[in-house]
């Protein structure tokens, strides 16, 4: 099999190669990365001499490119992880976010169609639902909660996920989504919450944390969702969503006071700062259909996934200390200028 994955470099999408190479050594995976700040080819080192991957650079809003690998490589399966997904940067910002997010999305179904392909998967978020109340934890996102988005990042999402529906309705794409909760662990981005506090926390910085603190996410073990997006290509319904959840709910306040007692961090590192605008108060999945169908239970406790999240940024400290400093937009220079 051959499988397309686009915004590998990313960290969901990186989390994904090194799982499908690891579990599938007979498949091929080609990445397609447009390397921007959040794309990281560094995270990709492991694997760049692996002759199952093969990395090529380019924009999936680029239409020309696309066809060109299309028909070079004639996938079979395409995983669209390639996203602007920073909400404070939507709302700096939110043309990007319709450029790639809508536009990218509607370009690779296009070379979808015209070259054919099994399956299309497109990696969407639970933020497109829109929140829940703190006061009622009884209510969750179910594959049926109508779309409600908060930010320009999240109304682009939603476009995406309308956009491949009507692309199986009109024309008989097979296509599917899936909807995940916040994810964490191993090559997160450093601007992300859970990695922003373990590198401001060890450098004895100050931990920024919007309003009081108090607002509440879902957290996936990126891997345990990664086996999820596996499943639902294989054995998933085509023309399906499912909704990709971890039983993980915790304050945001929560999950920074975890973090600083596992450092041996005081809590007065903690800086309350003013809330961005729409900031979405609580998310919460219901998995129940993607169980039932596939079989799928997130195996990572929260607990135990923080843990081995704050080990891997401690044995990993130059990964994300480049980041910082931006020494890894370099890389690729580094790794392809004189090829």
């Amino acid at each position: 099999m051959k499988w397309l994955v686009t915004g590998g470099a990313g960290f969901i999408g990186s989390n994904f190669v090194f799982y499908m190479l690891d579990k599938y050594p007979e498949d091929q995976i080609i990445c397609l990365d447009k390397l921007t700040y959040a794309g990281n080819l560094e995270t990709l080192e492991g694997v760049m001499e692996n002759p199952g991957f093969t990395f090529v650079k380019g924009d999936i809003a680029d239409r020309e490119a696309v066809y060109a690998l299309f028909e070079k490589e004639r996938p079979d399966i395409v995983v669209n992880f390639a996203a602007e997904s920073h909400v404070d940067r939507s709302v700096v910002d939110p043309g990007i976010f319709l450029q790639t997010n809508i536009l990218g999305t509607g370009v690779l179904m296009d070379a979808c169609r015209k070259y054919g392909i099994q399956r299309y998967h497109q990696v969407s978020t639970d933020e497109v639902y829109g929140d829940l109340p703190l006061d009622r934890p009884d209510l969750f996102f179910t594959e049926e909660t109508p779309i409600h988005t908060s930010s320009p990042y999240s109304a682009s999402k939603a476009s995406a996920d309308l956009l491949v529906q009507a692309y199986h309705r009109t024309f008989g794409l097979p296509v599917s989504i899936s909807r995940c909760s916040n994810n964490y662990g191993p090559y997160h981005f450093p601007e992300k919450l859970i990695p922003l506090m373990i590198a401001n926390a060890l450098n004895d910085k100050p931990l920024p944390v919007y309003g009081t603190g108090e607002n509440v996410r879902d957290w996936l073990y990126v891997t345990d969702h990664c086996a999820a997006i596996d499943l639902i290509v294989r054995k998933g319904r085509v023309g399906e969503v499912y909704n990709i959840g971890g039983h993980n709910e915790r304050t945001n306040l929560q999950v920074v006071k975890t973090i600083l007692k596992a450092l041996d961090k005081p809590e007065s590192l903690i800086r309350f700062v003013t809330d961005r605008p729409g900031h979405d108060m609580r998310y919460a999945i219901d998995p129940t259909k993607i169980h039932e169908e596939l079989g799928w239970l997130p195996e990572t406790p929260f607990d135990e996934g923080i843990q081995k999240t704050i080990r891997w940024y401690l044995n990993n400290k130059p990964w994300w200390e480049h980041i910082i400093s931006g020494d890894y937009q370099n890389y690729y220079e580094k790794m392809y200028g004189n090829r």
